[in-house]
């Protein structure tokens, strides 16, 4: 069950109930797609192509990626800056799905329209997450150092970055490409919970409650590939934007460049790197959205229905 159902009075959730379900549910899927996330913002960074025919770049395929940074960096690499990461997800994931149930209840009672509608999710969806992004933004820019940053570290720990960042770039760098995360996030989580409603019904029989499960799973994997196919240049943008001031970190990974803002860095990606630049690390991150909204949407389910079974024992 995701989002406010006037058919289940009984399974009505609290704020702080559905906060709980959405940052356990954020926790437990960071962990298990970190490493994807980390291989996905090398590509993201990489000026030079990725492609295994001109192997320009220090990256140039998926399984070269992950050798390359198990062989450099070792096994511990692939959960670089996890600590900030965990943070975003259990602080991302409780906002949201907080925000969004919350959302659809006050749809539901002060308008005419069903909450339970794809079109309603779609809205709900994209303001419960441009919420959750103003909010933790600076943890997605402490994530995105931390995964960046090659061997020697110029971050020892967590509170040595924000120290170093805050003293060096003062106090907005921490909200480094927030334009283009908000321009980005509304449609694709709008189109992550449009999506997610639309599937998850088709695949269940109309005479039956979800439980979550298998469906949840299928219909969040299929629900996140579409949205972030749609939405994937801005987050490019966005994490090109991020690591600015960070460039001594990037050296020995190839070529650095400097971006004055949203529209300098969207021209010259498209004039130095061309249209195929936008796209770049979009293998690693169709894998992960696939993986990462499937299992958000399945955890936050399995941990709703055992909120629930716990109220009711």
């Amino acid at each position: 069950m995701v989002g406010y159902d006037p058919d289940s009075p009984g399974v009505v959730l609290s704020p702080e109930e559905a906060a709980l379900a959405g940052s356990a549910a954020g926790m437990v899927t960071r962990a298990l797609i970190s490493p994807l996330d980390v291989i996905k913002i090398r590509f993201q960074l990489q000026i030079e192509q990725v492609s295994w025919r001109s192997r320009q770049g220090k990256y140039w395929g998926l399984w070269q990626a992950t050798r390359c940074i198990m062989t450099e960096e070792g096994l511990p690499a692939f959960w670089k800056g996890h600590i900030p990461a965990q943070l975003l997800s259990v602080c991302y994931g409780a906002v949201q799905f907080a925000s969004f149930e919350a959302l659809t209840e006050l749809v539901h009672k002060k308008t005419s329209y069903k909450s339970q509608t794809p079109g309603v999710h779609f809205i709900c969806g994209g303001l419960a997450a441009c919420s959750a992004t103003v909010a933790c933004q600076p943890l997605d820019t402490l994530r995105t150092r931390f995964a960046a940053q090659g061997e020697p570290k110029m971050y020892r720990n967590l509170r040595h970055a924000v120290a170093t960042m805050f003293r060096t770039e003062g106090p907005f760098t921490f909200y480094r490409g927030l334009t283009p995360t908000l321009v980005a996030v509304f449609p694709y989580a709008g189109m992550q919970f449009f999506f997610y409603n639309i599937l998850k019904k088709r695949l269940e029989p109309q005479d039956t409650k979800s439980k979550g499960g298998l469906h949840s799973l299928i219909s969040g994997s299929c629900a996140g590939v579409i949205s972030k196919t749609i939405t994937y240049p801005f987050d490019l943008i966005k994490k090109r934007l991020q690591v600015g001031g960070f460039e001594e970190a990037r050296m020995k990974f190839g070529q650095v460049q400097t971006y004055h803002g949203f529209a300098d860095c969207v021209v010259r990606i498209g004039r130095e790197e061309g249209p195929r630049g936008f796209f770049k690390g979009l293998s690693p991150s169709l894998l992960k959205a696939a993986l990462s909204t499937g299992f958000t949407f399945f955890w936050y389910e399995f941990f709703i229905n055992a909120i629930v079974s716990l109220k009711s024992s």
